[in-house]
C-alpha cells in the first residue's frame, strides 16, 4: 500500500459510500462462542471497526489497525459512544507486522494480502485464533472487488492457513440454491497449536 492508498481510503470513508462495516463480520457473529474470555485481540485492516467494537464489547483488550486516518477517527468516535476502549493505530498493515505470539485473536475481514498470512499466524499466541472472512472468485453476483487478485480461489484460504488447526471453514460457491447461504465469500477460524 502507498500514500495514494491512504488518500483513496480516506476519501471513501469521508464520503460514506463504502461498506461502512460497523457490524462485525459474520465469522465473528456466528462463532462468537469460540472467543476466549480474555486476552489481546487485533482487528487488522479494520476500516470503521465493526469487528474491533465487537471484540472490545466481549472483554478483549482490542487493537485496531488501518491505513485510513478517517476510518480510525470514525472508529474512535464509535468506541467513545459505546463506552469501550480500543487501541488504534494508523499504519500500512502490509508493512507493519505484529510481534510474534502477541495476540490471542486476530480478525481480518474483507481484506486480502496473501503474503501477510504467515506473519499473522506467527503473531498468534499458542492456542490463539484467526478469524478470517473475505471474497471468493466463485460468486453469484458482482459484490466485492472486481480484481480477482483480491478474491480467493476455491479452497485457497485452507491452503494459506494449513499450519493452523481448522476449527471452522465455510465456502459454498455456487452449489445448490444460491438464494440461500453464505455466497461470494469464504470464512475460516483457525487455531495455532499450543
Amino acid at each position: 500500500m502507498t500514500a495514494n492508498d491512504a488518500g483513496k481510503w480516506n476519501a471513501i470513508y469521508q464520503a460514506g459510500d463504502h461498506h461502512q462495516r460497523r457490524q462485525p463480520a459474520r465469522v465473528l457473529q456466528d462463532y462468537d462462542y469460540l472467543l476466549p474470555a480474555s486476552g489481546n485481540a487485533l482487528d487488522l485492516a479494520c476500516g470503521v471497526g465493526g469487528n474491533a467494537l465487537f471484540l472490545a464489547s466481549q472483554g478483549l483488550y482490542t487493537s485496531a489497525w488501518d491505513i485510513s486516518t478517517e476510518a480510525i477517527k470514525q472508529l474512535q468516535d464509535h468506541a467513545n459512544e459505546a463506552g469501550v476502549t480500543i487501541e488504534t493505530r494508523v499504519c500500512d498493515v502490509t508493512q507493519t507486522v505484529p510481534a510474534a505470539n502477541s495476540f490471542d485473536v486476530i480478525v481480518v475481514s474483507y481484506f486480502l494480502e496473501r503474503s501477510l498470512l504467515p506473519e499473522l499466524i506467527k503473531a498468534l499466541s499458542p492456542g490463539g485464533l484467526l478469524f478470517y472472512q473475505t471474497f471468493v472468485r466463485e460468486r453469484t453476483d458482482d459484490s466485492g472487488p472486481r480484481n480477482n487478485d483480491y478474491r480467493l480461489a476455491r479452497n485457497e484460504l485452507l491452503h494459506l492457513c494449513k499450519e493452523l488447526t481448522i476449527r471452522v471453514y465455510h465456502e459454498e460457491g455456487t452449489t445448490g440454491n444460491t438464494d440461500r447461504g453464505l455466497r461470494n465469500e469464504a470464512l475460516l477460524i483457525g487455531q495455532k497449536n499450543r
